[in-house]
């Protein structure tokens, strides 16, 4: 659950050697309950018992240090944790985004890929820059003992705890690797394909009258599963609103390739003029039901395996 207790140890237990996790952890979350404990005895709510318990223990970031016996300073103490904190906020995006306005620059001065090499080189040079001025600043503040009024730590900075990923990364990077290469195939096929004319032209496999319509369409529903994945990722489980839209995804796009296979309307007709068994009529309609059966049967098997999984991780 995500209370307080749960979030403090978190954001403890991250600082701490993973060794000693576990040990640290049971320690700390007795000695929490302890303290919340003689507080309930007293009268106090649980609630305002375990505010005042946490905030009495601190910033969890101190206590971690103390745990691994670990000195909190750069220069000194004081504004160690301050100045990581903005070392890793400034580092999080502004070399990234220099470097980035470096290489739009110079690809637009027609460098091509050269201009990727440039935009890496700005990058790390303000990286560099960044980490060097905030140091030599907060040393200057350090060194001259100039007055800071810092925010007094509370626990409503405490970050959420950590989700518990049902749905690894590597499945997700598989699952939009196929989506890309299907949104890629679309338009490809049409400049090359295995099948050819006679004096070697290329004979795309889809019917080209579906760009008027449909395989822009379908082209439309593959980036919003793409975009799907990613969102499915980053809430890190099933859920049943996520189980919902996957049948819409999967219906969108498992319909209309389904009506067009079995109405004969998929496949390029000058198909027919190259390969002879796709002229016969009787032949495409068998084609165009195995397709429409292969893609019904990888639709309800899909859906019938991420139904179990909802089922599991919302239990």
């Amino acid at each position: 659950m995500n209370t307080l207790t749960n979030r403090y140890l978190a954001a403890t237990l991250r600082s701490v050697p993973a060794p000693r996790r576990d040990e640290i952890a049971t320690e700390l979350r007795a000695s929490i309950d302890d303290m919340i404990e003689g507080r309930t005895d007293g009268g106090t709510d649980p609630a305002t018992a375990e505010r005042e318990v946490l905030t009495e223990l601190g910033n969890p970031d101190v206590l971690a240090a103390r745990y691994a016996d670990r000195r909190l300073q750069l220069i000194g103490p004081t504004y160690y944790l301050l100045w990581l904190r903005l070392l890793k906020l400034l580092l999080s995006f502004i070399p990234a985004l220099v470097g980035t306005i470096v290489t739009v620059v110079d690809a637009a001065e027609g460098k091509g890929f050269g201009a990727i090499g440039p935009g890496i080189v700005a990058a790390m040079q303000v990286a560099v820059q960044i980490a060097f001025w905030l140091t030599l600043t907060f040393a200057i503040i350090e060194r001259t003992q100039t007055a800071v009024d810092l925010p007094e730590w509370t626990v409503d900075q405490l970050p959420d705890a950590p989700v518990h990923r049902n749905i690894p990364l590597a499945d997700t990077i598989a699952s939009v690797v196929m989506l890309v290469l299907t949104i890629g195939y679309l338009p490809f096929q049409h400049y090359q394909s295995w099948v050819h004319e006679t004096d070697g032209g290329n004979i795309p496999i889809l019917d080209p009258a579906l760009w008027s319509f449909w395989l822009p369409a379908l082209i439309v529903v593959l980036v919003a599963s793409v975009i799907f994945e990613i969102v499915k990722y980053r809430i890190g489980r099933w859920t049943w609103a996520l189980f919902g839209t996957k049948v819409l995804l999967n219906l969108a796009f498992a319909l209309p390739l389904v009506w067009l296979a079995l109405s004969d309307r998929l496949l390029n007709p000058a198909l027919g003029e190259r390969l002879s068994w796709v002229a016969e009529a009787a032949n495409r309609d068998s084609l165009g039901l195995a397709i429409a059966v292969g893609a019904a049967a990888i639709v309800v098997w899909d859906l019938i395996d991420t139904a179990i999984k909802t089922r599991r991780q919302t239990a």
